[in-house]
């Protein structure tokens, strides 16, 4: 089993930034990959951005040049950076860690952009 913790979704403005946190616990040992999602209302769940153990990396086009995903292993966290926030970004983010071969996903937290 593995926890995943989100935090750091808000309000925000348009052009704004805002940065998530997703701290894993549990058996983390052997993470495929950790990254997030977002479903805006009335749509389906979409991936924001992915990265695996290895180090590689995959964002969403809506988003490139705006959020950065990284990690910090010592912590067992995942952080997605948000900058130059649209309206269009507003949704509930999850956390999700692939561990093979299940997949776990947070709670969720909502983020809104508006001014």
């Amino acid at each position: 089993q593995v926890q995943l913790v989100e935090s750091g979704g808000g309000l925000a403005q348009p052009g704004g930034s805002l940065r998530l946190s997703c701290a894993a616990s549990g058996s983390i040992l052997n993470i495929y990959a950790m990254g997030w999602y977002r479903q805006a209302p009335g749509k389906q769940r979409e991936l924001v951005a992915a990265l695996t153990l290895g180090g590689n990396t995959n964002i969403a086009d809506s988003v490139k040049g705006r959020f950065t995903i990284s990690r910090d292993n010592a912590k067992n966290t995942v952080y997605l950076q948000m900058n130059t926030l649209k309206p269009e970004d507003t949704a509930v983010y999850y956390c999700n860690a692939v561990h093979p071969p299940h997949t776990y996903w947070g709670q969720g937290t909502q983020v809104t952009v508006s001014s």
